[in-house]
């Protein structure tokens, strides 16, 4: 009985853990220019690289929003600014933990 309990709870724990990944896709653009960089230029991948040079924090842009990315996912993006992108991760508090990221296609 003990068993089928603990098999039951790790079943649970692990639905949890990847029900809470969603998929992204957006542009990587910077917290001082936000949606100026939606059209994932080189123009504006130039700028964006440049803001975040100058320590402006990236910022996903997705679906009309813009999401701020944790500490870690900013080393993610390093080589995707301005660029078209499709994440996989998840959200909290206006946050996104970006688990895996790559370069969207057109």
């Amino acid at each position: 009985m003990i068993k089928h309990a603990v098999l039951i709870l790790g079943v649970i724990t692990i639905s949890a853990g990847s029900a809470a990944a969603e998929q992204y896709k957006g542009v990587i653009s910077d917290a001082k220019c936000g949606a100026a960089h939606a059209d994932a230029s080189e123009k504006s991948m130039a700028c964006v690289k440049k803001c975040v040079e100058n320590g402006t924090d990236p910022v996903l842009l997705t679906e009309g929003k813009v999401m701020k990315l944790d500490a870690a996912a900013k080393e993610k993006v390093a080589n995707y600014l301005g660029k078209k992108v499709a994440v996989e991760g998840s959200a909290e508090d206006g946050t996104l933990t970006i688990t895996s990221i790559t370069e969207a296609e057109e």
